[in-house]
């Protein structure tokens, strides 16, 4: 269970409008605060409770005027039943070996976030990204972080990466704070393959939850973040089951 965490002496600050990377013509505003300090873990907690991300050492939520369409998503672990469909991802994944390392930033898996970057996001605010920047994406953290590496188990291609997550270990389950994979390897299903293997994870730790951060309907890039089920989604201040007639 999450901790609660007293938040009225946080210092919380506005950025100011900038286009929206997932709603064509909509402007967005981000709402954020430092992490850092002794209870930073446990403020983490609290504010990824009711909605927060993490990137480096700040907490952010969509703060946009006049909309509301991010929606923070996470999955019941103990609830979710592996499909036939779920079954196919990970069967075709099987000789993928998971390794967990420390929040390090290599050269190989920056190499491999360049490649995934310039197919699947050429236009996105991360497409220019520095060794530097990832490094500090990785490495920049005051909460309990590792990155999650999949590689190849046999084959021409053994020992490579095809794979990596970039996940914080949370009170009550695991945060997918970034993830990417090798674009060559699409028919894998490479990105649905690491939720389902945290979902794993996360059961077998005897964690809750696995948070997916935001889910946005009507935006094809987080469509596939809808078709884990059950869902728990976060709507007016409570996490509530995921009913689709309500979008």
């Amino acid at each position: 269970m999450t901790k609660p965490f007293p938040t009225k002496n946080l210092r919380f600050f506005l950025t100011a409008p900038s286009p929206c990377p997932y709603l064509p013509g909509k402007r967005e505003r981000k709402i954020f605060t430092a992490l850092d300090g002794f209870d930073a873990e446990t403020l983490h907690d609290a504010l990824t409770n009711v909605g927060f991300r993490r990137s480096q050492n700040i907490a952010y939520r969509p703060s946009c005027e006049g909309c509301d369409a991010c929606i923070s998503a996470r999955v019941p672990v103990e609830r979710f039943t592996f499909s036939r469909r779920w079954r196919k991802i990970m069967a075709r994944n099987a000789d993928l070996t998971r390794t967990l390392r420390p929040a390090q930033a290599t050269q190989e898996q920056f190499m491999l976030l360049r490649r995934y970057l310039g197919s699947r996001h050429a236009t996105g605010g991360m497409a220019d990204m520095t060794f530097s920047d990832y490094a500090a994406m990785v490495e920049e953290t005051a909460v309990h972080t590792h990155i999650v590496e999949y590689r190849h188990s046999s084959g021409p291609a053994r020992g490579t990466l095809a794979g990596a997550a970039l996940v914080d270990v949370l009170g009550d389950g695991l945060s997918l704070v970034y993830s990417y994979f090798d674009p060559d390897e699409a028919r894998r299903s490479l990105g649905i393959y690491t939720i389902l293997d945290h979902i794993q994870q996360a059961r077998a730790a005897g964690f809750a939850h696995v948070y997916l951060g935001y889910w946005i309907p009507g935006s094809d890039k987080m469509d596939y973040k809808a078709s884990f089920r059950p869902l728990e989604v976060l709507l007016g201040g409570e996490w509530r089951a995921f009913e689709p007639v309500a979008f």
